[in-house]
């Protein structure tokens, strides 16, 4: 059992049991005899008694352990040669989780990548000495060899480094032979990986001919989740992981003899009831449940393996990454790893996600392959794949950054937002500036001249609701807007226009020079911090509302102008086109600067993208740069400026992007697989039909699921599942229960729509105006 999980349970003295803390009336348990020394910080008195297996453990003075305090050192790990100490401590105050106070990246005020060893698949090196590879999975029957191997070579062709391969059977694998053999005679040397699950006799068949094979721990030895409780002595324990010992030895016995790699893959959703039972369907478990394989591939001197730690949730993927980083970091291990965010969905919804998820742990330094899954053609992922990569790979180069600076405040294995102060309503203001923030995630937008000309589609724009004329909020209303140049004071009809939109507390932000010269009553002022320096904001009239726009690398000295400053938010804002000064780190200082002194300021990331940016770099871009922050619980909305992007597109990307990490839900949340060769129907038609039908649904989930081979904890997410029971069969779940079973693909559609009315989730959409 992994030595730092382990004192997870025993040291917060409580046992995880399928995600519910169980209080233990003392904090005793057991971990390896290897660790031959163990204090604890706070001088408790830890006891011993050697047996042949385990070190008994208990506290000789607590009833109970209060974790908030608890601090574990342990000395010497015989069996995993490493650092000599690994200190555990809580993620955060009063969490249950112990993490390794070893940082899970390189630096926390650039990006460094993380130094790993290299691993061959096939002619393909991956790790930290070589680019990021991207990699695509086929969606053609494996069994169509004519069919699996022209969707190969159209993906190698658009320039992927590796391609996924689906392989469930007998038949699969043999036609597997066939698909290598004809790509060789075409001259297609593209490394193939094969997708295993449950089949340990299919993955030694195909590892004769495929260059990689990846298993799921969740479900290679063990049976499919059932999604029980179960109850287990460590000696039930013990001989569970010994029967996964015996069945995946062959494995790596076989990949060590043909010189295969491996991709030993976690996902989220279909973990084993034994490690949910013991770590809860958390990322804990993820990292727990690779460490069991990882292990026995150490100890048959196998290495050439990388990790994932995948999950459809970009907050569960990123926390799970971290810690699996941590975890090696504390073992001396140095494997590389695969990035993914699983099931995330076509469009822009999918890109968006897969950059919030991937991105994140990029500027971190982390991730060696990534694949970006969309449930489109497996082509079309290659291209944004490979502006992340890309994103990735410039960061690392140049090492973006900030000056090192000391973080005590970011919380990064569990998610804890920091929330901004909203803004109250002073004594005498004449307008309800409560609205111009929204709790859950606001969106700002920048609104020109030229859109007041025509109100009635500005309001319209801002996904504003008309009555005879007249805006009011709605639930995916812009909540404010930059205005950088005001209309002139005779323009009596563009003042109207931002009246009306002030009168139902939508902000209003024009520059300080703006303001000055033609002011606009009510409006709320941005400077930056020069400005305020200066003491030109003092020209304006007493409680006039103040943003300020701040770059986040400014010097110690520059930001304390804050503290004597009534803010009612800040703009995170460094120019896009800075070439050594990452976006991500100064934002990180910027909060930490705020967090040590006290200001609770609201933060907005503000992004300016240059003119001309392909649609899916500002995708990815928004996602990385703003994304990475608000995962880790660092801001409180979203400002996106393009040029020559369509108004609409900018506002929707917000509203995804807030979604995406998952803060404010504005529409229906889809679970939808990325398709394989498992898929029991056409996947991207059927989507697109159950989307058109329901997109209206905020606050409600739905999985598309081509099958259900992970099991439906891949639905972790979802309120309600569409899953491919069978050809032409679907069936229908709530939650991670199957209700339904069986229906005809042509009536399913309506019968999942029956069956969110049946739960009190449905609503009639919106009558068109």
């Amino acid at each position: 059992m992994n030595m730092s999980s382990t004192l997870d349970k025993l040291m917060n003295g409580r046992w995880r049991r399928n995600g519910r803390d169980s209080e233990l009336k003392m904090a005793t348990g057991a971990v390896p005899a290897s660790f031959t020394g163990l204090k604890n910080r706070d001088h408790h008195g830890l006891g011993f008694a050697k047996c042949p297996e385990f070190v008994k453990v208990s506290n000789l003075q607590n009833k109970r352990v209060k974790f908030h305090r608890t601090k574990v050192t342990v000395i010497r790990n015989s069996q995993n040669p490493g650092p000599e100490t690994a200190e555990l401590e809580p993620a955060s105050a009063g969490s249950p989780l112990l993490v390794p106070r070893q940082k899970y990246c390189e630096s926390v005020h650039k990006t460094v990548r993380r130094k790993t060893r290299t691993v061959m698949v096939g002619n393909v090196a991956l790790g930290s000495e070589h680019p990021i590879r991207v990699q695509t999975m086929t969606t053609t029957d494996t069994k169509d060899v004519a069919a699996t191997v022209e969707q190969v070579m159209r993906i190698a062709d658009q320039g992927a480094d590796i391609v996924r391969i689906t392989v469930q059977g007998k038949k699969e694998a043999d036609a597997c032979f066939e698909i290598k053999n004809s790509l060789v005679q075409k001259n297609y040397n593209i490394p193939l990986v094969a997708d295993i699950h449950f089949a340990p006799p299919i993955a030694l068949r195909v590892s004769e001919c495929f260059d990689k094979i990846r298993v799921n721990p969740g479900n290679f030895a063990d049976r499919r989740a059932q999604f029980e409780t179960l109850e287990y002595t460590e000696d039930d324990y013990q001989k569970e992981l010994e029967h996964i010992e015996q069945v995946f030895t062959p494995l790596v016995e076989k990949c060590k003899k043909y010189g295969r790699a491996m991709r030993i893959g976690t996902n989220h959703g279909s973990l084993s009831d034994r490690i949910m039972s013991y770590y809860g369907d958390s990322p804990r478990g993820m990292v727990e449940s690779a460490f069991e394989y990882a292990r026995i591939c150490r100890k048959l001197d196998f290495h050439n393996f990388v990790f994932s730690m995948k999950a459809s949730n970009p907050v569960i993927m990123v926390q799970a990454y971290r810690l699996l980083v941590a975890e090696m970091n504390v073992l001396g291990w140095d494997y590389p790893l695969h990035l993914g965010v699983t099931e995330a969905g076509e469009g822009e919804d999918g890109r968006m996600k897969s950059a919030i998820g991937i991105g994140t742990l990029l500027m971190d330094g982390l991730g060696d392959t990534i694949r970006v899954s969309l449930t489109e053609a497996p082509e079309e992922e290659i291209d944004p794949c490979r502006r992340l990569a890309n994103l990735g790979m410039r960061a690392a180069e140049l090492q973006q950054g900030v000056e090192p600076f000391e973080e005590k405040n970011r919380r990064y294995f569990d998610f804890q937002r920091r929330t901004g102060q909203l803004p109250v309503q002073k004594e005498g203001e004449e307008v309800d500036y409560r609205g111009v923030l929204h709790r859950d995630g606001s969106v700002l937008m920048s609104v020109s001249l030229d859109q007041l000309k025509e109100p009635e589609l500005l309001y319209k724009s801002l996904a504003a609701k008309l009555v005879i004329g007249m805006p009011f909020k709605d639930l995916a209303t812009v909540d404010s807007i930059l205005l950088r140049e005001l209309p002139p004071a005779d323009d009596k009809d563009a003042r109207l226009a931002l009246k009306r939109l002030i009168d139902v507390s939508m902000g209003v932000i024009t520059p300080l020079s703006e303001q000055l010269t033609k002011p606009l009553p009510y409006a709320m002022v941005l400077a930056t911090l020069k400005e305020l320096s200066s003491g030109a904001h003092n020209l304006l009239p007493e409680g006039t509302r103040l943003v300020v726009s701040v770059r986040g690398d400014e010097s110690r000295e520059e930001l304390e102008i804050l503290k004597g400053v009534d803010a009612t938010m800040i703009l995170h804002n460094l120019p896009y086109a800075e070439k050594k000064t990452s976006r991500v780190h100064a934002a990180r200082r910027l909060f930490e600067y705020l967090s040590e002194n006290s200001l609770d300021f609201p933060v907005i990331h503000h992004i300016e993208f240059p003119s001309k940016i392909h649609r899916d770099d500002l995708v990815i871009g928004a996602g990385t740069n703003a994304g990475g922050l608000l995962v880790d619980g660092l801001g409180d909305g979203i400002l996106l400026e393009a040029p020559d992007q369509d108004f609409e597109f900018l506002r929707n990307t917000s509203f995804n992007l807030l979604q995406g990490c998952r803060m404010r839900n504005t529409k229906t949340e889809y679970v939808s697989c990325p398709s394989c060769g498992r898929t029991l129907f056409d996947l991207q038609e059927i989507s697109a039909q159950i989307r058109e039908k329901t997109s209206h649904l905020p606050g409600v989930s739905i999985a598309i699921m081509g099958c259900i081979v992970n099991g439906p904890g891949e639905m972790a997410d979802a309120d309600f599942g569409y899953v491919g029971g069978a050809p032409g069969k679907i069936d229908l779940y709530v939650g991670k229960t199957v209700v339904k079973r069986g229906i005809a693909m042509e009536h399913a559609t309506d019968a999942l729509i029956q069956l969110i009315k049946d739960h009190d989730r449905w609503v009639d959409p919106p009558a068109e105006e």
